[in-house]
């Protein structure tokens, strides 16, 4: 089941559980993890894109080791809400996921990479650890985003 509201995507986990957060590149995915009560998200690690199916193993791993229960997946959309090339990529990539057999919430992640980088600029975090921290620390502002919204 994929979702584009947090209403519908709450309505289809289990009470409760961890959930985590994608950012889907071109080169890397960026993995945030959330505690079971949907309080806060942290970064979790950046994977390297490879084939598909390689990707997919990966997080199938990583679902099962932090006993994962739903994917919030940041949806790339243009500025004025419409789609673009990188939002259908993104979008068959959330298809993509169905083996996985867990409900999948695409959420908007206009200016997430934005705002994490200005807060590590602020943070005074070197341009090289931005690099490789970036894409996990923005799937974790995107993952708090959803969270967010759901428990209100």
């Amino acid at each position: 089941m994929i979702a584009t509201a947090a209403a519908d995507f709450a309505a289809a986990l289990p009470n409760g559980g961890r959930l985590a957060g994608l950012d889907v590149g071109t080169k890397t995915i960026g993995v945030a993890l959330c505690d079971a009560g949907w309080s806060f998200a942290t970064p979790d690690k950046t994977i390297p894109r490879r084939k598909f199916s390689a990707d997919l193993e990966t997080l199938k791993a990583l679902i099962a080791a932090q006993s994962v229960v739903g994917l919030v997946v940041g949806l790339p959309l243009n500025m004025d809400g419409s789609d673009s090339p990188r939002t259908q990529s993104t979008r068959a990539f959330a298809r993509n996921l169905a083996p996985l057999g867990l409900p999948v919430l695409l959420w908007d992640e206009r200016w997430s990479t934005a705002a994490v980088e200005r807060a590590m600029i602020a943070a005074d975090v070197s341009r090289a650890k931005r690099a490789e921290r970036v894409d996990s620390a923005a799937a974790a502002f995107i993952l708090q985003g959803a969270i967010d919204a759901m428990v209100r």
